[in-house]
C-alpha cells in the first residue's frame, strides 16, 4: 500500500526502506522511459506547429521525431541528460515517497481523518511532491538543458554544464521554471496519489484481487490510469516550465527552429497563446501521456514490489 495504512501488516518496513524503494523505483523507471522524455521535451520547446504543413517545423509526430533524432544524433540521443535525469529520479523518488509516508501517518495520528481518504492522499501527495521538487529542481534544469541541446553540444559533461551555467547565468539559473513547476506539481502529484488509491479501491470492488501476479498487474494498471489523468489536467504548466528552463540557452537551439525569450510565467503563457494558439499549450501531449502512463504505472509498480520485498525479508528474518 502506498502511504500510511494502519490496517495492513506492511508497516513493518522502516522509513529508510521506504526511501530506498522510492529511489530504486525512480531509477528503474527513468532508464525505461528516457526516450519518450527526450521526444516530449523537444516537442514542448518547438515554437512551430507540430504539423507537416508548417515548413519550419522540425518535428511533427512521435515516429518522425524518433527517426530524425536517430538519424541526426544517433541512438544515444534518446538518453541525453540521462545522468542528471537519474539523479533527479533517485532523489525525487526517495523524498516524495518518504514525505508521503510521513505526512499520511501524521494526518492519521493528529486528526480524525482516515489516512486513506481521497482528499488526504491528494493534499499529502501534492505536499510531498513540492518537497521533492525543491530538493532536486537544479538537477531537473540540467536534465532539460542536456535533452534540449542539439549537435554540436554546448555542454559536454555534467560538471561542464554546472560550471558554465553558474558562470554565465548566475546561481539563480538552477531554479528557472520553479514557479510553474511548484504550481503544476501539487495538483499533478495530488491527482497521481489520490487517483491511484481510488483506482485500487475501485478495482477491489469490481474484481477482488487474488494472487500475487494479479496484484502486481493491478498496481501497474492503476498507476497508468492515475498518470494519464494527472498529466492531462496539469499539462500546460509543464510546457511553461520547460520553456522557462531553457531561457538563456538559445544558441544551442539554433538548428531546431525559432526561439523565444520569456520574462516569466505569465509572459510565457500569453505569448504561447498569441503565437501558437490554444493548441500550443498541449504540444507534446501525446508522448507525455504515453510517458506519464508508463512512468507513473512503473513507479508505483516497482515501489510496491520493493516494499513487499523488504516486508518479506523482515518476515523471513523474524
Amino acid at each position: 500500500m502506498v502511504g500510511y495504512d494502519p490496517t495492513t501488516d506492511g508497516r513493518s518496513i522502516s522509513k529508510i526502506e521506504v526511501a530506498v524503494a522510492g529511489s530504486v523505483s525512480g531509477l528503474v523507471t527513468r532508464a525505461l522511459i528516457s526516450p519518450l522524455d527526450v521526444i516530449k521535451i523537444r516537442f514542448q520547446l518547438q515554437i512551430e506547429r507540430l504539423s507537416r504543413r508548417d515548413p519550419g517545423a522540425k518535428y511533427h509526430s512521435i515516429l518522425q521525431a524518433t527517426r530524425q533524432i536517430l538519424r541526426e544524433e544517433g541512438p544515444t540521443a534518446f538518453w541525453k541528460g540521462h545522468i542528471p535525469a537519474q539523479l533527479l529520479s533517485v532523489g525525487y523518488g526517495a523524498v516524495q515517497f518518504l514525505s508521503f509516508e510521513l505526512l499520511t501517518e501524521l494526518v492519521h495520528r493528529a486528526t480524525a481523518h482516515d489516512a486513506r481518504e481521497f482528499s488526504v492522499h491528494f493534499v499529502c501527495g501534492g505536499l510531498s511532491a513540492c518537497m521533492a521538487t525543491l530538493t532536486v529542481h537544479p538537477v531537473d534544469v540540467l536534465r532539460t538543458r542536456f535533452a534540449a541541446q542539439g549537435e554540436p553540444r554546448v555542454y559536454r559533461t555534467l560538471r561542464d554544464a554546472v560550471v558554465t551555467m553558474h558562470r554565465t547565468e548566475g546561481p539563480s539559473v538552477f531554479y528557472k521554471g520553479l514557479t510553474p513547476t511548484l504550481i503544476a506539481i501539487f495538483p499533478y502529484a495530488g491527482f497521481q496519489f489520490s487517483c491511484y488509491s481510488f483506482l485500487k479501491s475501485a478495482s477491489d470492488w469490481v474484481v477482488p484481487a487474488s494472487g500475487k501476479q494479479n496484484e502486481n498487474l493491478r498496481n501497474l494498471l492503476c498507476g497508468c490510469g492515475a498518470g494519464v489523468v494527472s498529466k492531462t489536467l496539469t499539462y500546460p504548466l509543464d510546457l511553461f516550465k520547460k520553456r522557462l528552463q531553457v531561457g538563456g540557452f538559445e544558441q544551442a537551439r539554433a538548428t531546431f527552429g525559432q526561439v523565444r525569450r520569456y520574462r516569466g510565467l505569465w509572459d510565457c503563457a500569453q505569448r504561447v497563446l498569441q503565437e501558437e494558439g490554444a493548441q500550443g499549450f498541449f504540444k507534446g501531449l501525446a508522448p507525455s501521456l504515453l510517458k506519464a502512463a508508463l512512468s507513473t504505472g512503473l513507479v508505483f509498480f516497482w515501489y510496491e514490489l520493493f516494499c513487499s520485498f523488504f516486508h518479506r525479508m523482515k518476515k523471513a528474518d523474524g
